[in-house]
């Protein structure tokens, strides 16, 4: 089985690229990725003498690239994770986000349907998107699969408008297909724009810590190594036209979150007990911040089986010990674009 993971050298990619490369030896993983300032091939650098493995540099935005390499390598399922993910970065040049996330993945679906027409029964494709398309919560309620969307950033409209797509092209053209949407995923190997990864590389470094408004959104945390474990699941075991979400069963509001973060990162950097809180700055609020997001995943549990496994604690300190382990790593990804992206952002 020939199986392409689009944005293989990015975050989530990496981890899934990994397990399927080494869970299946008799698969041939072809990961394609741009490598823009998110993408890293120092992330699969275990893995990329496999025998079941191929990189191939490339974007999905190139029409004439993915018809090439679906003619060429005859892929049986793909597993789409290619995409323009920061909320900040889609408010100052949303038309990244239209191409990557729209065009990119039409792109992908008008090759899948060419390609497949004649034998659709054992394809997938396999579409991930965010539990942002589903727009804000209140201070109760979840996020379930049939939740109508409502998208309040670039970002996420885009991703609600491949999601879309991906299920149009089900009913158009009868594309096999199954869609996941995730909650904020943390863990090794994460580019520090995000929250967690960004706010240890500032306590390393003992700078300061931007909270937007009053640090009291709320959001649901997915251990990205439990999330590649989903992405096995729904890919092998998920039924064609379903959606399924998943979550961490795990709500924290921001500021507490980084309070615990801080507390952490003390003790493992044998600092005085409130020395990081110190570095929290509250920020000017972003535009079309959504208060709370929330996942009900009790779907992919009841009917697959899958569940977080560790505890929110548990796999913070696991990704805090990663990266004090591999400072070299986080050196590395911290340069150029990145700290262009920082002092524009946060200055």
């Amino acid at each position: 089985m020939h199986i392409l993971i689009t944005g293989g050298a990015g975050f989530i990619g990496s981890h899934v690229v990994r397990r399927f490369v080494k869970s299946y030896p008799k698969y041939h993983i072809y990961n394609v990725d741009a490598l823009t300032y998110a993408g890293n091939l120092e992330n699969l650098s275990d893995i990329e003498d496999s025998s079941n493995y191929t990189f191939l540099k490339g974007d999905i935005t190139d029409e004439n690239f993915i018809q090439d390499i679906f003619k060429k390598y005859n892929f049986d399922g793909v597993i789409h994770l290619a995409a323009e993910s920061h909320v900040d970065r889609s408010i100052t040049d949303p038309m990244a986000f239209v191409k990557t996330n729209v065009i990119g993945t039409v792109n992908l679906l008008n090759a899948a349907s060419d390609f497949w027409k004649n034998d659709l029964e054992s394809k997938r494709f396999y579409h991930i998107s965010t539990d942002e398309v589903y727009g804000a919560l209140g201070e109760s309620g979840l996020f379930t699969e049939t939740r109508a969307y409502d998208p309040n950033s670039p970002y996420s409209a885009s991703k609600a408008s491949s999601d879309h797509f991906v299920r149009a092209y089900g009913e158009t053209y009868k594309l096999p297909y199954v869609i996941t949407n995730c909650s904020n995923n943390y863990g090794p190997n994460h580019f520090p724009e995000k929250l967690i990864p960004l706010f240890i590389n500032n306590i390393i470094h003992k700078k300061a810590l931007p909270v937007y408004g009053d640090g009291n959104y709320t959001r649901d945390w997915l251990y990205v190594i439990d999330h590649a474990r989903a992405i096995d699941l729904v890919f092998h075991k998920g039924k064609n036209a379903e959606t399924y979400n998943i979550g961490g069963f795990n709500e924290w509001k921001n500021i507490d979150l980084v309070k615990l973060l801080c507390s952490l990162m003390d003790a493992k950097l044998n600092r005085p007990l409130g020395d990081s809180e110190k570095l929290i700055t509250y920020v000017k609020d972003r535009p079309g911040h959504d208060l709370r997001y929330a996942i009900d995943a009790s779907k992919i549990n009841k009917e697959l089986g899958w569940e977080p496994s560790v505890t929110f604690k548990e796999g913070l300190e696991k990704t805090i010990d990663w990266y004090l382990q591999n400072e070299e790593w986080l050196e590395s990804v911290t340069s150029g674009n990145y700290q262009e992206y920082y002092k524009k952002q946060y200055n």
